[in-house]
């Protein structure tokens, strides 16, 4: 395990549990776990103290991960706000037999050091030298201005309107096996409920399976307590040639306290690739909204197209038509 103070650099092997019940590669949410383990390291590494993930920026699946093969995710500080550490994090893997390894994924994420009481507290400037760290360093500025647009846009979104899109959701206790080092369900575990609501929720409106394709804009509004319970609703918003486009929202409340002091804990927007009896992609029936509040969240989905540059996300070798 590699480690400077600002990257850090984590390779094992992918197991048999890693990878989808129904066979294929390594689930998105599995390996968004992985991401937020690695930047986390390099983050506590930077501000030698606790931090919580603040956001995730655009990833893409790309290459499949199958059990067996040998991974390695590389997390490296490319940006510091006053309390931020913007993480770039890589993902790669290789058949050990051979040892050669190809891109799987890749994302920007966004820690805060907080101090005892959860508050943000100061860190360590960092300022490039090298051309690639000062070509990093520009990256992240841009991408903070991508992310405000993002932000933007999905605060002006409504899901309380009546609606007739297909949603559907999970509801469980934040386990121990959920906790991180703050004592709260860490960010990546945060991400695979989201990964596991959005697939159920693309299965069911495909009837057939699916991939994750990407996933955008995850921000996180206040942690999750380890026996708290969460709630995750997946919400078909928009469908494109391929894929479906799935907004989900993370809840939590304390049993004691019963479902209606539920509160928002992390949002995002999932895309999930609709996939043919061979694995690759395929054409998904059409979500046509009526009601005023589905046209919307319809019209939503596609600004936030327009805002990513109406780029492609590509899966497990296949391209797919947003």
């Amino acid at each position: 395990m590699p480690i400077t103070d600002r990257q850090i650099t984590l390779r094992f092997m992918a197991a048999p549990t890693d990878v989808a019940s129904l066979g294929g590669g390594v689930r998105g949410g599995r390996i968004l776990e992985w991401v937020d383990k690695a930047a986390y390291a390099c983050a506590a590494a930077w501000s030698g103290g606790y931090s919580v993930t603040a956001y995730v920026g655009n990833i893409s699946f790309g290459r499949d991960i199958s059990s067996g093969d040998l991974v390695e995710v590389r997390a490296t500080l490319i940006y510091t706000g006053s309390s931020s550490m913007h993480i770039e994090c890589t993902v790669s893997s290789a058949d050990p037999r051979v040892g050669t390894f190809h891109s799987a994924s890749s994302c920007l994420l966004v820690f805060v050091a907080v101090d005892e009481e959860g508050k943000p507290t100061p860190v360590r400037q960092w300022e490039p030298v090298r051309a690639d760290d000062v070509e990093r360093h520009t990256y992240a500025l841009a991408r903070s201005d991508v992310r405000a647009k993002i932000a933007a846009e999905m605060e002006l979104a409504d899901y309380t309107a009546p609606s007739a899109a297909l949603e559907v959701g999970t509801r469980f206790l934040a386990a121990p096996t959920d906790v991180n080092w703050g004592g709260k369900a860490h960010g990546g575990r945060v991400m695979n409920w989201i990964d596991d609501a959005a697939y159920l929720c693309g299965v069911r409106w495909c009837s057939g399976e699916v991939a994750t394709a990407y996933m955008g804009g995850v921000r996180f509004y206040r942690p999750i307590h380890i026996g708290q319970v969460a709630e995750v609703s997946a919400r078909l918003i928009h469908t494109g040639r391929q894929t479906m486009h799935v907004a989900v929202d993370v809840r939590a409340f304390w049993p004691r306290e019963g479902s209606e002091t539920a509160r928002l804990a992390a949002h995002s927007l999932t895309v999930l690739a609709a996939l043919d009896s061979a694995g690759d992609a395929t054409d998904v029936r059409p979500w046509i909204p009526q009601l005023p509040g589905d046209v919307a969240l319809d019209n939503h989905a596609r600004q936030l197209i327009a805002i990513r540059g109406h780029r492609q996300a590509a899966s497990a070798h296949r391209m797919v038509a947003i």
